[in-house]
């Protein structure tokens, strides 16, 4: 079958701080599903999602048009194998990591990480949005 995308996907970074390390990846799988919460769907591969539990506070920035740079320094490579964010421009808001000049930033705390029949290995993070801030700056697509 050829390739079939029936929905436009965001360029997002999920980017905290856990036990002295730094974490970040992009999750173009992530929707808001009430005024206050979000879903995110990440994939078994990821080191950064395989270190998000109940209860940790996390960042999660919606990148803007001009950070296509930051989407291939965060979606190369592992966390655990380099440190992502040498020339990546954030704010550390206690431990989660906001990517500046990103159309929203928000400070997410992880309500629960959930594994689903058929998609057991990934995780589906619901998390409650703590704060956030947004930009006039237009939001990046990924194609």
């Amino acid at each position: 079958m050829a390739e079939f995308r029936a929905f436009n996907y965001g360029a997002n970074a999920v980017c905290f701080q856990k036990n002295g390390r730094k974490y970040g990846m992009i999750c173009s799988w992530a929707t808001q599903v009430d005024y206050d919460k979000i879903v995110m769907l990440i994939g078994a591969q990821s080191v950064t999602g395989k270190n998000i539990s109940k209860g940790d506070i996390i960042g999660v920035s919606v990148l803007s048009t001009q950070q296509e740079n930051v989407v291939n320094i965060l979606g190369n490579n592992h966390s655990d194998e380099v440190d992502k964010f040498l020339n990546i421009d954030y704010t550390l808001n206690n431990s989660a990591i906001l990517i500046n000049s990103a159309s929203v930033n928000m400070v997410i705390e992880v309500i629960d990480v959930l594994h689903l029949p058929g998609i057991e290995e990934d995780s589906l993070v619901y998390g409650l949005i703590k704060s956030f801030t947004k930009s006039d700056k237009p939001m990046l697509t990924i194609r």
